[in-house]
């Protein structure tokens, strides 16, 4: 199975809401980054919209050819700006106005009351679900309870391991999970602070299929600019998928 690369270009929003004017334009970072390679173009439509906004999501499902995913809270006020726009994907996530980015995964087991029907409304609605979950066994058989079509596996502790540090049991927890996952018939993407130096294990996992990634490419793309910074991601995922 070929590996895709959904880039997530919530950052290119950040620096525009930055000075409250209108650059640089997300919506073309997204289209240079389709023609650069990516398969997906990722946003996150926060509560307290320090990036993307709205317009932002109208603009992305007008003009992009490649499938548009869109992570939320499950909150009434996301999915209110969410369906109308019927992105192919909605990725439901914990969200704190604190954090400066998301801090673990959704607890599906705790939530699963709220998720419900949601994951529902969203699905009846033609829209893929998909939930951002630890690798954690229970998330995962809780994900597919709930009906949602796939789960995103969290590496962000993967990804916060020092370079030098001993990975197999990280590597081993998102391994299991993807595994139970496809089992289940979840489709398996994963994400979370990952970069040319550390998505090789988590490329190398079979049953993961698609790698949602920002932070990391916005920051080579201030350097390289965006096309070559996507295109030594694509290479690399590359280099450990056979």
């Amino acid at each position: 199975m070929n590996l895709r690369l959904g880039v997530n270009v919530d950052h290119v929003a950040t620096l525009r809401q930055a000075r409250g004017g209108h650059e640089p334009e997300p919506v073309t970072a997204a289209l240079l980054a389709q023609g650069a390679g990516a398969h997906g173009i990722t946003v996150h439509l926060r509560g307290d919209r320090r990036h993307i906004q709205e317009r932002d999501l109208r603009l992305l499902k007008e003009v992009l050819a490649v499938p548009l995913n869109v992570e939320c809270a499950a909150t009434p006020e996301a999915l209110e700006a969410v369906l109308p726009v019927k992105p192919t994907w909605v990725t439901l996530v914990p969200e704190s106005r604190e954090e400066l980015t998301t801090q673990g995964g959704l607890d599906a087991i705790f939530l699963q009351g709220m998720l419900k029907p949601v994951v529902r409304e969203l699905r009846s609605a033609g829209i893929r679900v998909s939930l951002f979950v630890d690798p954690v066994l229970d998330q995962v058989k809780m994900a597919a309870k709930l009906e949602a079509d796939a789960v995103e596996l969290n590496t962000g502790t993967y990804s916060e391991l020092p370079m030098d540090a001993d990975a197999t049991l990280e590597i081993g927890r998102l391994r299991d999970a993807a595994r139970l996952a496809s089992r289940l018939g979840l489709r398996v993407l994963a994400g979370h602070g990952l970069s040319p130096q550390n998505v090789g294990p988590v490329c190398a996992i079979p049953e993961i299929e698609e790698l949602n990634i920002g932070h990391s490419l916005i920051g080579r793309a201030v350097l390289v600019g965006l096309e070559r910074a996507i295109q030594e991601m694509v290479q690399a995922m590359g280099e450990f998928r056979a």
